[in-house]
């Protein structure tokens, strides 16, 4: 007898000591329906419960207890677009699937698994969220410092630019008046010719 044989023969002498007891994982069946035994018996829309007994590139393989596995396509695992089958359906599970589609002659069933799974709601595109006004710095940093005035007391006028320039203007003193120059005679058309004559005369 070896070491292994011995300690083997323990171990099951101590499992057989607690009866009742199972060391192995709890086996869950799904539901048939005693109304469906064969492919024949299945018609469409009917919600049936079964076990993925196999997993493809384009879907998901249920046992649906009519002795033909029926399959649920890549497009009816779920309403979110499903890249890899292999992420919706594992191969063991038990999962409720609806019957979209029955070819006894060929021995063909068809499965949805998204038809049991509610819809998620739509997003309403193109609706913008309520823009809110920035706060002035001046109130900022007076709530900041605790120094706000009550909403009760009067604010300060705020004065326009151009009633400003209006105002220094108005407040300006008065300019000295000026003195009205006489205006210069008017020379007559012979001194004009004196004038020009007397001119040219000292050019030469």
């Amino acid at each position: 007898e070896t070491e292994s044989g011995r300690y083997t023969v323990s171990d099951i002498r101590e499992e057989l000591l607690r009866p009742g007891r199972d060391p192995r994982e709890k086996f869950v069946v799904p539901k048939f329906r005693e109304d469906v035994k064969e492919i024949g018996d299945l018609k469409d829309g009917m919600e049936l419960e079964g076990t993925v007994t196999n997993v493809t590139n384009f879907g998901a393989f249920v046992d649906l207890g009519v002795h033909q596995d029926g399959l649920v396509h890549i497009s009816e695992l779920s309403h979110k677009y499903v890249q890899d089958a292999r992420q919706a359906a594992k191969v063991g599970e038990i999962v409720k699937v609806k019957v979209i589609g029955v070819d006894p002659a060929m021995k063909r069933i068809s499965l949805s698994m998204k038809a049991l799974i509610p819809k998620p709601p739509k997003r309403v595109r193109g609706k913008s969220r309520p823009t809110i006004a920035p706060e002035p710095t001046e109130a900022m940093a007076a709530r900041a410092t605790g120094s706000a005035k009550p909403s009760g007391a009067p604010r300060p006028k705020k004065v326009r630019p151009e009633r400003q320039v209006l105002q220094k203007q108005q407040t300006r003193p008065p300019r000295p008046p000026v003195e009205a120059v006489p205006p210069a005679p008017k020379q007559t058309m012979e001194e004009k010719i004196r004038l020009l004559q007397e001119k040219f005369g000292r050019a030469r």
